[in-house]
């Protein structure tokens, strides 16, 4: 009944304040891509604030930033930038523009199988095989084999990163089949020897990560290339918050942006804004 209340009362152009969170809890929900290194955040921060409590939980970018809106959540956690009209519905809800703060660097990796002999595509390749234009791995250099396409739901950040950067807005090839979170892509890939998937840099274990070739160079997710912005899939990992931090909520983000914090970004297999 709540959910269906509070949909109502926005529907209605009424404002709608945050529901009220347990003295000391902050929420955190949002992007998949995130939620290990959220964890790994709170785990540091409570040991530290052991009367604090971080609830992370995932579903993606786009459920994290509407539960942003519908006062569900304390931080959204977003592998993408805000929409402008996720923006605007924030800032007439609550009078208010949001707060975008960049927690941490990654680098979006394109995944096959470990046998595969490739070890680097274009964003174009990558286009035209996620488009479902190229078919056969033969056709980019590989074995005479068909591609097997993994993809993100549309909630998912990385799905839209994906979508406007390498896709240019594009749909995906109807024969991509959808996975739930960037673990589950991995565990197809590592199983399927024709398979192709992507995700965060961090989750890259019992796969092969392609570089990705620019000009005569091939470039791979390190924290030199992503950092330089060499590497052209780099992109932040943002927290998103209704307005100013403030209180438990800015001691949580505070921790996440100090050294201790940034030296759990690197990790978890990530790479530190600082």
């Amino acid at each position: 009944m709540k959910k269906t209340l509070l949909s109502s009362l926005v529907a209605f152009g009424l404002t709608v304040l945050p529901l009220a969170a347990q003295a000391g809890t902050v929420t955190v929900k949002g992007s998949d891509t995130m939620v290990i290194l959220a964890q790994r955040w709170a785990e540091a921060f409570m040991k530290k604030n052991p009367s604090m409590k971080i609830q992370v939980t995932g579903g993606g970018s786009g459920t994290g930033l509407a539960a942003l809106q519908n006062g569900t959540t304390d931080i959204a956690m977003s592998s993408r930038e805000m929409k402008p009209a996720e923006e605007e519905k924030l800032r007439t809800q609550y009078k208010a523009p949001p707060t975008q703060l960049s927690v941490a660097k990654d680098g979006v990796t394109f995944y096959v199988h470990e046998s595969n002999k490739l070890d680097a595509l274009t964003v174009e390749q990558l286009r035209d095989i996620y488009l479902g234009d190229t078919t056969s791995w033969k056709d980019v250099g590989g074995a005479e084999a068909p591609i097997v396409l993994y993809s993100r739901e549309n909630s998912s950040g990385t799905y839209v990163f994906v979508k406007d950067v390498v896709l240019g807005g594009d749909d995906f090839a109807s024969a991509a089949q959808t996975l739930p979170g960037t673990a589950a892509v991995v565990n197809a890939v590592a199983k399927e020897k024709n398979g192709i998937g992507y995700g965060g840099a961090a989750f890259a274990k019992g796969i092969k990560e392609l570089k990705v070739k620019k000009g005569n160079e091939a470039f791979a997710a390190s924290a030199q290339n992503v950092k330089s912005g060499k590497y052209p899939l780099s992109r932040d990992l943002f927290f998103y918050l209704r307005n100013k931090p403030a209180g438990d909520v800015k001691a949580f983000i505070d921790f996440a942006l100090s050294a201790e914090g940034q030296a759990i970004v690197t990790q978890v297999g990530y790479f530190p804004v600082k």
